[in-house]
């Protein structure tokens, strides 16, 4: 039994580590990405990395509210990159 736990929580550990990583790279090509398009690329996926790492939180403390909150943040980010790549191509949001 405690190789079992043992493992988890290993695999928690190192999941916890590859999605801050992709977080950091992401934040990496937010900052040098040469154009508009590999930035809301890069928010996108910033948007998704922190969704896993709640997701993550989550199960590791064992608490639903962390899963209905990455459901708001899902539909917050998708909304946000729709409107800035609607911005970015028409010059206005709302017609």
């Amino acid at each position: 039994m405690t190789f079992a736990m043992d493992f988890m929580n290993w695999a928690f550990i190192i999941a916890f580590i590859m999605v801050a990583v992709a977080q950091i790279l992401s934040m990496i090509r937010l900052v040098i990405g040469p154009s508009t398009g590999d930035r809301i690329l890069a928010l996108d996926t910033m948007v998704v990395n922190a969704i896993g790492l709640i997701v993550l939180l989550g199960i590791v403390q064992g608490s639903r509210i962390y899963f209905e909150v990455t459901l708001i943040i899902a539909m917050l980010g998708f909304v946000s990159s729709v409107a800035l790549a609607r911005f970015v191509l028409r010059g206005d949001i709302i017609e």
